[in-house]
């Protein structure tokens, strides 16, 4: 024999839910409020771990960009020199080295702060998103535990 809950028991706990997150939780499965605040805090624990594991921002922008730019820098500087053969032939290899270095620091400047600028970009679309995921990572809990979430 299923016990059910009472009208104004499931319209108590609806109405303190609706306060405490803006939703209605409505028991299908006949659960006591003690089960029902304890099924809430638990999804409410699980969506905040989902949420935080998820998202973890990737580090090392700068790094990888400062990387990219120095490579990029001396394939240009390469392709530069063999551009302009007739004078570069002429140049000391010391010279050519320098232009070089000199060029994939630059570039790597360049990279760095391109990574850097990269890396805050995702890391502010990761806060943004993160509201939605946690929301959607609590209703999918509480679903499984046998209630219905209304907004």
């Amino acid at each position: 024999m299923k016990k059910s809950i009472p009208p104004c028991l499931a319209t108590i706990v609806s109405v303190f839910c609706l306060c405490a997150s803006a939703e209605t939780v409505t028991p299908l499965k006949g659960q006591p409020p003690e089960m029902i605040q304890q099924d809430i805090s638990a999804c409410q624990a699980q969506a905040g771990n989902a949420a935080s594991t998820s998202t973890t921002p990737e580090s090392g922008g700068r790094v990888r960009g400062a990387a990219t730019g120095a490579v990029a820098g001396a394939a240009v500087a390469g392709a530069r020199g063999r551009q302009h053969d007739e004078i570069y032939d002429k140049v000391d290899d010391d010279v050519k080295q320098e232009y070089r270095q000199n060029k994939a620091k630059d570039a790597a400047v360049a990279g760095a702060v391109v990574g850097g600028s990269r890396q805050r970009q995702d890391r502010r679309q990761d806060r943004r998103e993160e509201p939605a995921a946690t929301a959607s990572a609590y209703n999918s809990c509480m679903q499984q535990r046998g209630y219905q979430i209304t907004p």
